[in-house]
């Protein structure tokens, strides 16, 4: 009798997951460019890659970039922060108040810092130590910071020459940096109008001239945060504690002390936003400055996948489309129209050969081609469609990247030591 065995079936390979690293990031980023730089020959609408424009952007891009990271080291850790944006309105008044009493204004940034804190660690007592629902929390913390605030002015900046009830005395100047030696020669590259070379001057104009010092400290956090959460054993205990609590709490994890860590950190880089609004970008703090830049972070958040290397670029995505309708408005976001009627185009033929998924291919192609005739009918876009472009551009990043989200497994469940024995 002869006894035949069958051989093991080979194993099938997974497939590989598409990562967002630093690489495809630029490459992303260059293809972007390109694209922008085909938009400004066909529709003339030059300001859309120039150095003024990019300026605008990286500043605004800093404030959500940074409520974004603060989000991120919250969510990892197992905490919804949707208390950002109060996060953000206290660092604005206690980055204003710190540089007016001291003259300094990187005492104004520790400050706002140590204001945001103090909103991460209320969060943070509230739904790590009494379990109280994140969110009912987030949303006090935003009620809570938009009401001290307006108490402090009131008691404080009333009776400086110069503020008031809702604003502050213009705060000390902060210094700004320029690599030498460019500035000139790209700004004499980009006003030649060549195709791609003078974009990339007007780029690079804008990152490099009259760039604050603040920014270059928030920029460097993006790199620092992605060592701290993925690099070191910290961060991977951090991260096991938003990802599943008790089996790190079975390691002797102190789950508590990581949420406590990761929640006023988060505050604190929420608040360092807050402060970059009131020291740099407006050099006065103002109520209501903020403007919803903590929800937006939010959006980034989730645009990145909860990792700080996309998040990254979804906050100069923002800060790219809030720049364009202050300088520039209708004229400018118009222009887009034709951007938006190209990458939808290239998702959809992506769509069909790359995924084979012919019903999105046929819906997002159609969508491309309804964009391309609403820009070749029009010469500009609404006044009211243009200052609301921001908040537009959050809906449809939210509404897309929801599909792949892929957010901490333990993320806003409740935890109580010992629950798993």
């Amino acid at each position: 009798m002869t006894v035949t065995t069958q051989a093991p079936a080979a194993p099938v390979a997974a497939p590989r997951r598409f990562r967002v690293t630093w690489r495809v990031l630029v490459l992303g980023l260059f293809g972007l460019l390109f694209l922008l730089s085909v938009t400004r020959v066909v529709s003339g609408a030059d300001d859309i890659t120039s150095g003024g424009t990019m300026a605008a952007a990286l500043a605004l891009a800093v404030p959500i970039g940074l409520a974004g990271l603060g989000g991120l080291w919250s969510e990892r850790s197992g905490v919804v922060n949707i208390g950002l944006e109060g996060m953000m309105i206290l660092g604005t008044w206690f980055g204003a108040w710190g540089a007016l009493v001291s003259g300094n204004p990187w005492v104004g940034v520790v400050a706002g810092a140590l204001g945001g804190a103090a909103g991460g660690l209320l969060h943070a007592i509230a739904t790590v130590g009494f379990g109280v629902d994140h969110i009912v929390s987030g949303v006090a913390i935003n009620i809570l910071g938009l009401g001290a605030t307006k108490f402090l002015s009131s008691a404080v900046f009333a009776d400086m020459r110069g503020g008031g009830d809702t604003q502050s005395p213009r705060v000390p100047s902060m210094g700004t940096f320029s690599v030498p030696g460019v500035g000139e020669p790209l700004r004499a590259l980009e006003q030649t109008h060549w195709f791609f070379l003078s974009d990339l001057a007007g780029v690079l104009r804008g990152l490099t001239q009259n760039v604050s010092y603040f920014t270059i400290v928030a920029i460097l956090l993006v790199p620092l945060t992605y060592w701290i959460l993925w690099k070191t054993a910290f961060g991977l205990r951090l991260r096991a504690c938003g990802e599943r609590p008790v089996a790190a709490e079975s390691l002797g994890v102190n789950v508590y002390f990581h949420k406590y860590v990761a929640v006023i950190v988060s505050g604190l880089l929420a608040g360092l936003g807050g402060a970059f609004l009131s020291l740099v970008a407006a050099g006065i703090y103002r109520e209501g400055q903020t403007g919803g830049r903590g929800f937006i972070g939010l959006a980034t958040l989730i645009f990145g996948n909860y990792r700080p290397t996309p998040l990254a670029g979804g906050a100069l995505l923002f800060g790219y489309t809030d720049s364009l309708q202050l300088r520039q408005g209708g004229a400018s976001v118009h222009a887009l129209l034709f951007t938006m009627a190209l990458l939808l185009a290239g998702a959809a033929v992506y769509l069909l050969l790359g995924r084979g998924r012919s019903r999105a291919a046929l819906v997002t192609g159609v969508i491309a081609v309804l964009v391309f005739l609403i820009y070749w009918q029009t010469d500009s876009v609404p006044e009211q469609f243009t200052t609301a472009t921001p908040h537009i551009v959050t809906l449809l990043v939210l509404a897309l990247a929801s599909q792949r989200l892929r957010m901490p497994a333990a993320d806003g469940l409740p935890y109580r030591r010992g629950q798993g024995s």
